[in-house]
């Protein structure tokens, strides 16, 4: 099969030549040979451009876009998703409680302190977690809650909360949450608070979600034509010939292409990450499984709990009929010895008469 990639990144190793140099590393052998074959296979793909890279993975996203070394790769980013010019002035810490909690599932979290003090976190998400809206509310008020305290520090007495600026949450989703999949045709969900009323007040959370699951349906058999379309198929797609039709179309991504590959020619760095990434990836699918089955069964438990209260008041409707039928029934019975009591009155007046009749005869003789 033809590396098509290699055309245009020859700084990428044949197959049999990274096979050699695996092979003569006792270290990276036994590395290699722990591995499945199908994940042995991966790693050779994506480091002789069989197959593209997985931008997504952390180390290969902070590379591409590092907002230290290349902020100007970040801000066209978040310039595109935010729909404004911005500016990166500052890279923030994680926060650390956070990431020891939700480190499942969660390949990529970056956050930046824009030019006018606007805070932007972008996450990238193997599994989309439960309760999305739930968490990412939580989480936009921590960074809100966070820059707060980080101001008043900053202007002491002068504080003002005019000097409080938005929190932007930027969640991209390789694989979506169901709440995704009633909207099979967006990709780019963009949310703020707003008053019904029409009321103006500045409130300061915003968030994006981009289910790029459904990107990918949404670009089947399309070409490549908006600067948000290049992006995510940058972040997502491992196809060659989708990584050509990118480069070509748009040219400045060609180095960051360059950057990566460049990675993989040191095999030990990159078998290293390849490897972390797997045991993470196998960890944080076990943990979401388990939590899956755990959701399900919590929804078996209120499916069943629905379902005996519906025969409960099932239960209820049959005896309160039975009572109308029972009531209808003694009504009945009620109506039955009227009417017996009415034939026997008719009788006892049917023989006054047939006697008084007989009186009547027996006077006109």
């Amino acid at each position: 099969m033809t590396n098509k990639l290699k055309e245009h990144f020859p700084m990428l190793r044949d197959r049999e030549e990274l096979k050699e140099i695996i092979q003569k590393n006792e270290k990276l052998k036994f590395i290699f040979e722990n591995w499945e074959g199908e994940k042995q296979q991966e790693f050779l793909d994506l480091c002789t451009g069989a197959k593209g890279l997985k931008v997504m993975y952390d180390p290969y996203f902070k590379e591409a876009a590092n907002p230290e070394y290349h902020p100007e790769r970040l801000e066209n980013f978040l310039s595109i998703a935010l729909k404004r010019k911005v500016k990166i002035r500052n890279i923030l810490p994680n926060d650390s409680t956070r990431i020891s909690d939700e480190s499942s599932l969660l390949i990529t979290d970056i956050i930046v302190e824009l030019e006018d003090g606007s805070i932007a976190n972008v996450e990238i998400q193997k599994i989309g977690y439960y309760f999305p809206g739930e968490r990412s509310a939580c989480y936009s008020a921590d960074m809100l809650l966070r820059q707060y305290k980080r101001t008043r520090e900053r202007y002491g007495k002068k504080f003002s909360y005019y000097q409080i600026k938005n929190v932007y949450l930027i969640v991209l989703f390789e694989r979506s949450p169901k709440e995704f999949k009633s909207f099979p045709d967006e990709y780019l969900h963009h949310s703020k608070q707003v008053f019904d009323s029409g009321l103006q007040l500045k409130l300061l959370q915003e968030y994006i979600m981009i289910p790029l699951d459904i990107f990918h349906k949404t670009m089947q058999n399309k070409s490549i034509e908006t600067p948000l379309e290049a992006w995510l198929t940058f972040l997502s797609s491992d196809n060659p010939e989708r990584i050509i039709e990118l480069i070509t179309r748009f040219p400045e991504f060609k180095p960051m292409y360059e950057t990566l590959y460049q990675m993989c020619r040191n095999v030990e760095d990159v078998m290293g990450f390849f490897s972390e990434e797997l045991r993470i990836l196998d960890r944080n699918t076990v943990k979401y499984m388990i939590e899956d089955q755990e959701n399900q069964l919590k929804e078996q438990e209120q499916m069943l709990k629905e379902n005996e209260l519906r025969l409960m008041e099932n239960e209820i409707r049959l005896k309160e009929k039975e009572m109308q039928l029972e009531e209808k029934d003694t009504q009945l019975e009620e109506k039955d010895a009227q009417l017996e009591e009415k034939d026997a009155q008719l009788e006892e007046k049917d023989a006054q008469i047939q006697k008084l009749m007989k009186q009547l005869e027996e006077y006109k003789k």
